[in-house]
């Protein structure tokens, strides 16, 4: 391992993201279940996943081996290396990956959040963010900007995803927050049809699989919270036909079928992804060996 002479602290560390971290060695999920991403063990030689990381933990356990912990335990094990010699290499990791997490905003929150800076997609960390999400960049960086604000006098960055009230909303691997104020987001290509999705990660899934000829022969429309569908039918209404691509959860699926009870032009797109939670975590399974979720 590399080493730098400046030293960060063993808190510090792990507060370090081990999603993050893993993606920087060249190890990505086979399959993501809410909070816990599973992986071909990197400390080991396996055909099916037993490696997972639970990111709102931000803990790890290797069901192949029984050991799990922080990423300083993950660190000694994968580098062989003593913690004073993963330290001083992670500083190096910390300027560019490093910034700090806060709870997801409330409502009353958002209009706390400063704007501070608007510009193209250039920062590692997000570039890398969207590879984790199997999102091509140059797809991004036709929809999405590279937005820092500023929350209780604190300087932050995410991908930015403006809606049509001016207010964007704003997506890291630490934190899904959204500033003031809050909308949907349209997109009209002239056409006749419209595809409805919850979050723009599934709209940019979305976009990713369609054929690059068929991208403008829809119209889209991004809700951005379920709770905008009802203020958003007047406006659905003048689509020949509206393609639901809401996420398979309870309260997808419940306004999948609100919405077909209220007009036959509403049609249910979800079995695409079926056995996922949404369009996006399809897309990152997509090519990938499936294997039944350890114990």
């Amino acid at each position: 391992m590399k080493t730098n002479q400046a030293t960060i602290t063993c808190e510090q560390a792990r507060e370090v993201d081990i999603v993050d971290y893993l993606s920087q060695l060249g190890f990505e999920p086979t399959k993501i279940r809410r909070h816990d991403y599973w992986y071909l063990s990197p400390l080991r030689s396996e055909e099916t996943s037993s490696f997972k990381v639970n990111r709102k933990l931000n803990r790890w356990y290797d069901h192949g081996i029984g050991k799990g912990g922080n990423i300083i335990d993950f660190a000694v094990l994968y580098h062989n290396c003593t913690v004073g010699e993963f330290l001083r290499s992670l500083n190096g990791f910390l300027s560019f990956h490093k910034q700090p997490a806060f709870p997801e905003l409330s409502e009353d929150d958002f209009n706390k959040i400063i704007i501070k800076k608007i510009e193209s997609l250039h920062s590692l960390t997000l570039i890398r963010y969207l590879h984790s999400r199997k999102i091509p960049l140059h797809i991004a960086e036709k929809f999405c900007k590279e937005v820092s604000y500023e929350w209780n006098s604190k300087r932050y960055y995410s991908i930015g995803f403006l809606n049509d009230c001016g207010g964007y909303e704003l997506r890291n691997s630490f934190c899904k927050n959204s500033s003031s104020p809050k909308g949907i987001t349209t997109i009209n290509n002239g056409s006749e049809k419209i595809a409805l999705l919850e979050g723009f990660f599934d709209f940019l899934s979305l976009v990713t699989i369609l054929p690059k000829d068929d991208l403008k022969k829809w119209d889209y429309c991004i809700l951005n919270s379920l709770s905008f569908f009802e203020t958003s039918k007047p406006f659905l209404a003048q689509y020949k036909s509206i393609h639901l691509f809401l996420d398979n959860d309870t309260a997808g699926q419940n306004c999948s079928r609100y919405a077909q009870s209220c007009d036959t032009k509403y049609r249910d797109e979800s079995n695409l992804y079926k056995n996922y939670k949404d369009l996006n975590e399809w897309l990152v399974m997509i090519g990938k060996k499936i294997s039944a979720q350890p114990p």
